[in-house]
């Protein structure tokens, strides 16, 4: 069995090697003579910043002395949280999460630690290091005694926040685990986390959901702009701000009322909603931001208000809707309602695609920046093409219309969207024999890729053992 040297052994051979003295490497690595002496001589502990400077100096990989650190330097002495906490960081930086836990699964037996990893977790996820924050955060929630305390709701949402993603069973599995936490967050936060919830379930078309999460957003929204806003306790700040004016709360909130009312058919009571954020009158702030978010959402009320008598069957609209349309950069959405309705409706709105038929072609999907754009729209995407597919293969365009179906399905196996999969694959069925060879060769190819992802999923291994 190799006997593996310590550091200190190591960095000793390494002189001797290369013929340098303590102080000629303390200039190549920019540490005094004494310091290097201590570190050689065993007299001197060290620090992980001092480690990098000697590893680098020996010219290996940062990382090379980092499992026998945890040994010599940590496991075998008193726990130091001044001398661990930096060693934690380089860790995360270097993706040596191997480290990390060993260390953790150290500091968790005191419970003392578990608030500074709370620290730790926190400042790793505002940096994008979400596979480091999470384990931190899962161990961290394990060791919460406390039920109810709110460092254990904050580590649950922020779990939540990062296993969000284009997998729906995994968003719904998210969203299922995080809910139970969310009134235990600060109120300020709980705001944030009722849009993320309410966001989620209407990607996933759970309506009933999202009317839930987004009446409780309202709600809350409401109560803490009275606080801030009443003349008796005038002046009175919450202790987190919120990441947008308290009024947009409330405003959204209507927002995703209105949208799940329309979605579920109720479109006079999806009216009322609107009604609820047309009217800005009452906001108090004069601020900059408050100024454009009264602005976009009295548009949108103005815009929502075409889609919902769109909807309700009033296709009289559809010029006004589109002279809207035809001033905005992003018109996705909106070609996503006039080809509901079209199809929906009999409408023939070849008038309207011809007009668009160049940002049609060019559209390319937003770069997801949070849970809206990550779920929402690439959702809005793989609906828009096979709505598109509908319509065509109704006009017997039936090469286009293939094409815009091909696209759907790819989009929903991405997602793992199984209603608009199947939906896809029925339509094909309706149409597949207007197909060519090599249309129905490649519709096959995408259809077993989508199925063989999803069939993994399935979770069962029958034998006849």
């Amino acid at each position: 069995m190799q006997i593996t040297p310590t550091i200190q052994a190591e960095i000793h051979t390494y002189l001797k090697r290369k013929g340098l003295t303590m102080t000629e490497f303390g200039h190549i690595i920019d540490l005094n003579v004494g310091t290097v002496s201590g570190i050689v001589t065993g007299n001197r502990s060290i620090s992980v910043h001092q480690l990098d400077s000697i590893t680098a100096g020996m010219n290996l990989p940062s990382d090379y002395f980092y499992e026998r650190y945890i040994e010599e330097c940590i496991e075998e002495s008193p726990l130091n949280w001044k001398k661990i906490s930096p060693f934690l960081y380089r860790c995360i930086e270097l993706g040596r999460l191997d480290c990390l836990q060993r260390v953790v699964i150290l500091l968790l037996d005191n419970p003392n630690y578990p608030p500074s990893l709370f620290d730790v977790a926190e400042n790793v996820y505002k940096d994008g290091y979400n596979e480091a924050a999470a384990y931190l955060y899962k161990k961290v929630a394990e060791s919460e005694k406390q039920q109810h305390s709110e460092r254990l709701a904050t580590c649950q949402y922020r779990l939540f926040q990062i296993n969000v993603g284009q997998d729906r069973a995994v968003n719904l599995q998210a969203a299922i685990e995080f809910a139970p936490f969310v009134d235990r967050l600060d109120e300020i936060e709980q705001l944030d986390a009722l849009k993320d919830l309410a966001n989620v379930y209407r990607s996933l078309s759970l309506w009933d959901k999202v009317y839930e999460f987004a009446s409780q957003m309202g709600q809350l929204g409401q109560l803490q702009y009275n606080l801030v806003h009443n003349s008796k306790r005038n002046g009175t700040e919450p202790r987190k701000k919120p990441s947008r004016p308290m009024f947009v709360y409330i405003v959204y909130a209507e927002l995703l009322c209105a949208n799940a009312c329309d979605a579920k058919g109720d479109h006079e009571q999806a009216l009322e909603h609107i009604r609820g954020y047309a009217d800005l009158s009452w906001v108090k702030d004069k601020d900059p931001d408050t100024l454009y978010w009264k602005r976009q959402y009295q548009q949108w009320a103005k815009i929502n208000t075409y889609v919902n008598r769109l909807m309700s069957g009033d296709v009289s609209i559809l010029p006004d809707y589109v002279e809207y349309m035809a001033g905005e950069k992003e018109i996705f959405a909106e070609l996503l309602n006039v080809i509901e309705a079209a199809n929906r409706y009999n409408v023939d709105v070849d008038h309207i695609l011809q007009r668009f038929e160049s940002q049609i072609a060019a559209y390319q999907e937003i770069p997801s920046t949070d849970l809206y754009t990550q779920q929402f729209l690439p959702l809005q995407h793989a609906r828009f093409w096979y709505k598109m597919a509908k319509y065509s293969l109704n006009k017997g365009r039936y090469p286009y219309g293939f094409n815009c179906l091909i696209n759907a399905l790819e989009k929903a196996g991405t997602i793992s969207h199984v209603l608009l999969i199947a939906n896809c694959v029925g339509l094909f069925f309706k149409f597949g024999t207007h197909a060519v060879a090599e249309t129905q060769a490649q519709f096959q190819s995408i259809y077993e890729e989508v199925w063989v992802k999803n069939d993994k999923k399935d979770g069962f291994n029958l034998n006849n053992s």
